[in-house]
């Protein structure tokens, strides 16, 4: 049976009005709820970099050791997202939303109340967590409360402009930040939103959306082994810079990973209530969806690194100038997202995923005849390529959660994020090895950046393939006789 109708009858039962004005007005705090917690979590994964060589001085770590304040928080946020998700299907989506953003804000002010390297790198493992939960159950409550068409399409596409612009916008605010405050801000501004949107979370959002037809079973193992083989591989790449590819600790997180994968398809093909079932991963329109979310997550924060450390060390701008140079991106993907569902009724899904895979492919292009000096053609260059990753965040989204039924949307939404985060720690890894290599082997920084981005220009361009030869999605998939209750 469809979660829908039970969902609207709780929905018509609130104070918050009865008229379709009111219902509306809700839904508009309620979007604008999330958008701010979403926001605050993106947010996140670029600030913090800005303020990594404070954080290096302060505490005296070494260049390799600092990178941990980035690797803790990768880790258990890819590695705990699919938990999340399902944690958010069975127990409710605005009690682990709210969970997860009360975690993330305690875990931001212990980090910037840190005085010593330890209890950083604790809370940067706990706010991983936090936004594990926050980051899927965001998701979920809009694919849940809206109805699927031009609705959720607009409500989607303003959640994956928001995306867009909180990384962007990490790289500026981390700036100013550092620059005329401290390091420690950048984790103190996440204590006061969080805070405030778990205070709303009960008024503004639904309560509907717990399973109890399932037994509300947890699949344990399944959790863990999950975990641990996402968990494993984020480490894995995230070392292998510092390690190499062939080093022990880099070949043993990949054998874990391997071990801890098989042994997740193992369990959920036994499990009568399993963490995700493998049907889903079978749906052509999710094996897509996943597929572009993966390169996304590697070229944008490949990117977005590469592109920080060659205005910084070719051009001498300054933190704060890099980030405004970047900065356009953030825009144009914003206004790509707030405009998706407008593309979309016009072109399609399909049509918006292969127009802007092709103007990203167009503009790491260009961005491989980055200048030595000057900015000349880098303004058109991060257009296209905010213009496409913009479009490609909100168009997988939309193709991943269409025809799932609601009893699935949190996993889904998990699975999204899990393998854009992956990505993310591939690209993060991979692109500034290769200008590290190139620029060894040619005695030119810019050569390195070149080739880094020449390798987005390929992502870009199997995103488009993969656009290209995408299905329509395969109907609803209804687990067995849930019942939503608030």
């Amino acid at each position: 049976m469809s979660l829908q109708a039970p969902a609207r009858k709780a929905e018509a039962g609130r104070p918050a009005g009865s008229g379709p004005v009111s219902r509306h007005a809700h839904q508009g705090l309620a979007l604008l709820l999330i958008l701010a917690a979403s926001f605050m979590v993106v947010l996140d994964f670029s600030i913090v970099n800005v303020a990594l060589p404070d954080i290096e001085r302060e505490f005296g770590f070494t260049a390799s050791s600092v990178q941990w304040v980035v690797t803790a928080y990768a880790i258990t946020f890819g590695g705990f997202l699919i938990l999340g998700g399902r944690a958010a299907d069975l127990f409710g989506r605005r009690r682990i939303f709210t969970i997860g953003l009360v975690l993330f804000a305690l875990a931001s002010l212990a980090g910037g109340l840190a005085g010593d390297p330890l209890l950083l790198i604790v809370s940067r493992f706990a706010q991983g967590i936090g936004a594990a939960m926050v980051a899927p159950a965001s998701l979920s409550l809009i694919t849940t409360s809206f109805d699927e068409g031009p609705e959720r399409t607009r409500a989607l596409g303003l959640y994956g402009a928001t995306a867009s612009v909180g990384f962007v916008a990490g790289q500026v605010l981390g700036g100013v930040l550092v620059q005329y405050t401290s390091w420690r801000s950048v984790f103190l501004v996440n204590v006061p939103i969080g805070l405030l949107a778990a205070g709303l979370a009960p008024v503004l959002l639904p309560a509907a959306g717990r399973l109890v037809g399932l037994g509300r079973r947890l699949d344990l193992w399944g959790a863990v082994s999950i975990t641990a083989s996402v968990a494993a591989v984020v480490y894995a790449v995230s070392q292998s810079a510092a390690h190499g590819w062939t080093s022990p600790v880099v070949l043993a997180a990949l054998a874990l990973a391997v071990a801890a994968g098989v042994a997740f398809i193992l369990v959920e093909r036994r499990h009568p209530d399993p963490l995700v079932r493998l049907s889903l991963l079978r749906l052509p329109s999710l094996r897509s969806a996943n597929t572009m979310s993966l390169l996304l997550g590697a070229w944008s924060a490949g990117e977005m690194l590469v592109l920080s450390l060659y205005y910084q060390q070719v051009l001498g701008a300054s933190p704060m100038m890099t980030g405004l140079a970047i900065a356009p991106q953030g825009i144009v993907g914003f206004l790509a997202g707030a405009y998706g569902a407008r593309m979309t009724r016009r072109i399609g899904v399909k049509g918006v995923l292969m127009l802007t895979s092709a103007a990203g492919v167009i503009g790491f292009t260009i961005l491989t005849q980055l200048p030595a000096t000057g900015y000349s053609p880098l303004l058109l260059a991060v257009t296209l390529v905010g213009f496409g990753t913009a479009g490609i965040a909100f168009g997988t989204v939309v193709q991943a959660s269409s025809g799932i039924a609601d009893a699935d949307q949190g996993v889904v939404g998990g699975l999204v994020n899990t393998t854009r985060q992956v990505g993310a720690a591939l690209g993060a890894a991979l692109m500034p090895a290769i200008v590290e290599t190139v620029s060894a082997g040619s005695g030119s920084v810019v050569g390195g950046d070149r080739a880094a981005m020449l390798a987005g220009a390929i992502a870009t361009g199997l995103a488009l393939v993969v656009a290209a030869r995408s299905r329509g999605t395969g109907g609803k998939q209804q687990l067995t006789a849930p019942v939503v209750v608030d």
